[in-house]
Order: structure tokens, then sequence, then C-alpha cells
């Protein structure tokens, strides 16, 4: 389980809806689920073979990075 704390509620919810689509390419030996509370984004991963969960953190590391990049170039959202 990984958690990652944002700024705002609002950007730990784009941030989920930006990496979840994201289908995992084994999803029948690694399970991932993601949940926001408050502006804590949490990601829960199940794994029935330990170098398809090291991959698909490091993949998931990689797009976090790239989506907190891409927030932070563009700044805060704008509420609706």
């Amino acid at each position: 389980a990984l958690s990652v704390p944002f700024p705002s509620p609002l950007e730990a919810d784009i941030a989920r809806g930006s990496l979840a689509p994201d289908v995992e390419p084994h999803r029948e030996v690694v399970q991932k689920e993601f949940t926001v509370n408050g502006s804590v984004l949490a990601v829960h991963w199940r794994a029935e073979d330990s170098r398809l969960l090291r991959t698909s953190i490091i993949n998931f590391l990689d797009q976090l990075s790239l989506v907190m990049r891409t927030m932070q170039r563009f700044g805060p959202p704008v509420p609706r």
C-alpha cells in the first residue's frame, strides 16, 4: 500500500482519475485499488508474483511523477 498526500482533495481526485484508468497488463495476478480520503490518494496492490508487483509499482510511480509534474506545471486546479 502507498499513501500520497496532495495539497488539496481536488488534486488527489484528479490524480486518481488520471492514474486509475490504466489497466494492469497482468490483471489476473496483480490488482490495484485506488481510494481518496481528503487530500490523500491511497493505492493498494495485491499480487501473486513479486516480480510483477515490483513492475506494477515502478510503472505506477513513473506515471504518478508525470501527473504531479503536470499539475505543478499548470498550477492548482480551479474548482468548478
